[in-house]
């Protein structure tokens, strides 16, 4: 059984490159074949771009987080077209919006989400998207400016209704481990009700461990337990999702000629 991590902090899991290498390989034992590294800030990318470099089966994506909207960094916009063509890099994020605690920096942040999805849209990368209580700009931004690649909606933790939305443009939804916490009622519904060729799953490890780790750090490692309970909540194997799920990751990152 192979699985594709579609967003993993390996840069926030530790700065240093052996723990770093250690995470992938723990994850590579457990059934992980690919995972894309998620940057936060561009010293970040760069510092474990850097360090994950020689791991081919790792996948990189390279953008502004939300929460640095204030301070992007000088030129932002000139080293993400940079850094995106590296090789191994597949993706724009993330970008998005994040009104948690952050009411006075929505301006920014849709900025700086603006300019990251006029910057895939000229590269044709898929983008990868945040959106914590923010939903509503978050598809009146996507319906006019998604790229023609589509994106990800990572860490879903909204309602069928806004999904709905979701699904009638180029989006794919990724659960992570909030979706196996029994209190995740409306989370829980979309993974049974939305088409299966529209999901793929991710660790967002450091953060969000699923059931039964989630008093942990979150790993890579952890990644089946998502896998279980989607199907579980589904009503069925694992191992009859986990190769459609695989086959969704490549497709929403162009990566299907590269599956053989």
């Amino acid at each position: 059984m192979r699985l594709f991590d579609t967003h993993a902090h390996i840069g926030l899991i530790d700065t240093n490159q052996l723990e770093q290498l250690m995470a992938v390989q723990k994850a590579k034992v457990k059934g992980v074949a690919h995972m894309v590294s998620i940057c936060n800030t561009l010293a970040d990318f760069k510092r474990t771009y850097a360090n994950l470099e020689s791991q081919h089966d790792v996948f990189h994506a390279v953008g502004v987080s939300p929460t640095t909207a204030l301070d992007p960094g000088k030129d932002w916009e000139k080293t993400v077209m940079e850094y995106a063509k590296l090789p191994g890099v597949i993706a724009i994020g993330e970008t998005g919006l994040d009104y948690y605690h952050r009411d006075g920096e929505r301006n920014a942040q849709i900025e700086v989400f603006l300019k990251s999805l006029d910057i895939a849209r000229k590269l044709d990368y898929p983008v990868i998207i945040h959106n914590r209580m923010a939903g509503g700009d978050v598809l009146t931004i996507l319906r006019d400016k998604l790229p023609e690649a589509g994106g990800i909606l990572h860490c879903f933790s909204e309602n069928w209704e806004f999904a709905e939305e979701a699904l009638s443009m180029n989006l794919m939804i990724s659960f992570a481990g909030n979706v196996t916490f029994t209190s995740s009622h409306s989370l829980r519904e979309v993974a049974r009700l939305m088409p299966l060729d529209r999901m793929v799953i991710e660790s967002e490890a450091p953060f969000i461990a699923p059931v039964p780790y989630q008093n942990q750090r979150n790993q890579l490692a952890f990644l089946p337990e998502t896998l279980k309970c989607i199907a579980s909540l589904r009503g069925v194997d694992p191992e009859e999702i986990a190769p459609v799920l695989y086959e969704n990751s490549l497709r929403a990152f162009n990566l299907e000629e590269k599956s053989a």
